[in-house]
């Protein structure tokens, strides 16, 4: 294969003009193409989809309690009118964000709205009633009992307060329409609350709260920034004007995402920076020119490029967070320019050039890319699209570096020029001689053998998220007034159309009356009163029906006309009410429902293309949470939904992926090096290595009692890819039997490892506790890496190959 590119190098030495023609006009293309990628901001995207948690995934997408806002707002010095007021005037002000970031505001009940609930629950009152009430208005229809209630109508009319209630009592005045009432509490206001001036208040009125459902999903991270930010100077402006005696607080998934969003760039910003400018500083210094980090960096950035586009081709939308990763695995493609810089730096031109790096920059990167492409393997987008990224990045960064950088630099640079015998001793000296030094290597692995299953992975999400002061003390008084935030588990209800989902909704309904009752839970919202299936709907229309035959609505009406009249009502005055009993009534759509129901409706119900949901949430003690599950069991298009335990189960999933692709990388690396080499001895040598990287890695990690988490986990591919380059590198220079070679080697794998710390390792120093564990987990990585190859390597090849053909040599 050597030969193949230097042929190519002479070919384009005599046509350079057309090669850097080519080369940029095949950038400006890829850049083109790669310009129209379309990203996708979903976290979920990298939990993988199998059979058991499809149906998950599409409930968890249309299920989005957690990503209201909740304004705390409490009284400090004031009264209580000027906690209403501060209400007030927030409600005023963030009017103007609906057209762009706000879907809705709740918390603030309207007095139209209050008379339009009863109107809409009087005209359906069938559908609104229990089988409890039905046993109320038995008792309320006796003579007795209707002559009682008259008499109360009249008193309350003839008050002062009669104006108001007027309308109301004429059309029922046996107070059906308030048993239905009734029954919608558990959808509106929590006990421990109540409605004042229209405002959800704590029962002491010492704080309110809004509810603010944002239009665009928190994983927006542009629109997020923005809507955070405006929040913040509405609050600002606020606290001036009330003087400190009123404040409030946020809290929700948008303000956490945006403080999230905001620290990592922060944190990228300053220890990229850091990094850049030292490494910038340490290649100048190294290579004597201002050219050649512009040099390292363009196959990495035209291998990039080329991915990007070749995943636009593939994909309509591409995740993220599978490329933020993947930006920081480009650190593998750095290393194939450094082998060849650090290779001509030491005097190696033309067609000896290419036979030194030519087989161990292809074999690296073949193999790295064959171990990426395992993530195909998982049913996840988001690691599917990193596999494609990096295998595709490394595979086009060693042959772009072999064909541009032997073309640029040696024409440019002088290799006599560079003077960096500190470095080349540090490379030359042999570790794997100092027997004090291997002791304690191989010491450290046998640890590492039982300290690796110590190590854990951290499921907890709530613990790689970063939170500002501010929203840690927003979140602990959110807490100390409600139990929502703590204690709020989901029992989502799914199908394939809103009639199914409802009556799959009916029954659950039906279970957490029953739990509340026998207080196996606390207490729940649920839109089952409110709006149930068609069928149920149709069974409510014809209990009423049944209940009103025509001699009990004969009886009641002659009740209500002689007992009203001797009292002084006139002889019509009910005949409102004796039209509802004779209605024919006929169940309701969504779309049937007024502003204020199907704000409350929306809530609970989500509609998308042949998928429904609904939605009821628990609030429950922990201990309680088994009698939910016990409850719901065997239900069929049921999923019960607690954040943590979630979280936990899903992450569960992917740690076992995960180790499952471990395995796949190493047998794909060895059956690669088996191909290549077609020597076991020698592929041998080269994977033991990579194991043993591998193992020490974790036994370090167990040893310093560190955790693998959802994003160190998947950098541990970085190692594994960093492991495959070094191990190739350190056989093929080992197999040429010069101290020259191992040693250029050996000098372009630490300024591979000084690239990864600088770039990776300096994310040590970030507040971002995700970005702090990513970098601690690569820095041990590497530096096993580099040790293994540095000592074990050559002491594996001096037993297995060296004395192999020492022997075979003496036989001859």
């Amino acid at each position: 294969m050597d030969k193949v590119f230097y042929k190519l190098y002479l070919h384009f030495q005599k046509k350079k003009t057309f090669f850097f023609i080519v080369l940029i006009a095949l950038s400006v293309g890829l850049a083109f193409v790669a310009s129209k990628v379309s990203f996708e901001e979903d976290i979920s995207k990298l939990i993988p989809s199998h059979s058991e948690n499809k149906e998950l995934q599409k409930v968890l997408k249309q299920v989005r309690f957690a990503d209201k806002v909740v304004v705390t707002i409490k009284k400090e010095s004031g009264t209580t009118e000027s906690l209403i007021a501060y209400a007030s005037a927030l409600k005023e002000q963030l009017l103007p964000l609906k057209d762009d970031y706000i879907d809705k505001i709740q918390g603030a009940a309207e007095e139209e709205s209050l008379f339009e609930t009863m109107d809409f629950v009087y005209n359906n009152l069938p559908l609104f009633l229990s089988e409890n009430d039905y046993d109320v208005i038995r008792k309320r229809i006796s003579e007795d009992s209707i002559s009682e209630k008259m008499k109360e109508n009249y008193k309350t009319l003839t008050s002062p307060s009669g104006f108001f209630t007027k309308k109301q009592t004429l059309r029922d005045p046996l107070h059906v329409t308030n048993l239905a009432l009734n029954n919608l509490k558990n959808i509106g206001v929590e006990e421990g609350f109540k409605l004042k001036d229209g405002y959800i208040m704590t029962e002491d009125e010492q704080h309110i709260l809004l509810f603010i459902t944002p239009s665009f999903a928190s994983s927006n991270s542009e629109k997020n920034a923005v809507f955070t930010e405006k929040l913040y100077q509405l609050q600002k402006q606020l606290n001036a004007e009330f003087e400190s005696k009123v404040a409030s607080k946020y809290y929700g998934a948008a303000f956490i995402a945006a403080a999230n969003a905001k620290q990592i760039k922060q944190d990228i910003l300053i220890t990229i920076g850091i990094a850049l400018t030292v490494l910038l500083i340490v290649f100048i210094v190294f290579y004597r020119s201002f050219w050649v980090p512009l040099i390292l960096i363009f196959p990495t950035f035209f291998g990039a490029l080329t991915s990007i586009a070749f995943l636009v081709l593939l994909r309509p939308q591409l995740s993220a967070i599978s490329l933020g990763i993947g930006a920081i695995l480009l650190g593998i493609t750095l290393d194939y320019a450094l082998h060849i810089l650090t290779h001509i730096k030491n005097g190696e031109q033309g067609k000896e050039l290419y036979k030194s790096i030519t087989k161990p920059i292809l074999m690296s990167s073949l193999t790295t890319a064959l171990a990426f492409l395992c993530l195909l393997f998982v049913n996840s987008q988001a690691l599917q699209d990193l596999g494609i990224f990096a295998a595709v990045s490394v595979v086009v960064a060693s042959v772009v570096a072999l064909l541009f950088i032997p073309q640029v630099y040696q024409h440019t640079f002088n290799a006599s020029q560079t003077h960096t015998e500190w470095f080349s001793r540090f490379a030359n000296y042999p570790l794997h001689k100092k027997p004090l030094f291997i002791s304690v290597l191989v010491l450290l692995i046998l640890v590492s053998c039982f300290s690796y299953n110590t190590v854990g992975f951290n499921k907890d999400l709530e613990q790689l998220n970063y939170k500002p002061e501010q929203l840690v003390n927003a979140e602990k008084e959110l807490q100390s007034i409600s139990n929502s935030i703590s204690k709020s588990v989901y029992v989502v209800a799914y199908d394939a159309s809103l009639e199914k989902a409802l009556q799959h909704n009916d029954s659950i309904y039906l279970v957490l009356q029953a739990l509340q009752k026998d207080s196996k839970i606390e207490a729940f919202k649920s839109v089952g009163r409110l709006i149930s299936s068609e069928k149920k709907q149709q069974s409510d229309i014809q209990k009423w029906n049944r209940f009103w035959h025509q001699e009990r609505l004969n009886q009641v009406s002659k009740f209500i006309e002689q007992t009203s009249t001797s009292i002084g009502f006139k002889t019509d005055a009910f005949s409102g009410f004796n039209d509802l009993l004779r209605r024919k009534f006929k169940p309701l759509q969504v779309s049937d429902y007024p502003s204020f129901g199907s704000e409350m409706i929306s809530d609970f119900i989500s509609e998308e293309r042949n998928f429904s949901t609904v939605t009821s949430i628990i609030t429950l003690q922990k201990d309680q949470y088994k009698n939910i599950q016990e409850a719901f069991k065997g239900f069929k298009n049921t999923v019960i939904i607690d954040r943590k335990e979630l979280n936990e189960t899903l992450l569960s999933n992917l740690q076992r992926d995960f180790n499952t692709l471990i395995f796949y990388c190493l047998g794909i690396v060895i059956l690669s090096l088996l191909l290549f080499y077609q020597n076991w001895r020698l592929a041998l040598v080269t994977s033991l290595p990579i194991c043993l990287t591998w193992l020490l890695t974790i036994g370090i990690m167990g040893l310093l009692q560190l955790e693998f988490n959802v994003f160190n986990s998947i950098i541990s591919a970085f190692i594994f890819g960093l492991g495959v380059d070094y191990s190739i590198f350190i056989t093929n220079a080992l197999l040429q039997n010069s101290k020259i070679v191992l040693t250029t080697h050996k000098t372009a794998i630490l300024l591979s490892l000084l690239t990864t710390i600088l770039g990776v390792g300096v994310l040590i120093f970030a507040k971002h506790p995700a970005l702090h564990s990513v970098a601690l987990v690569s820095m041990i990585g590497v530096f096993s890496a580099v040790l293994i190859a540095f000592t074990i390597q050559p002491l594996l090849f001096k037993l297995l190959i060296f004395k192999k053909e020492i022997k075979h040599n003496g036989n001859n």
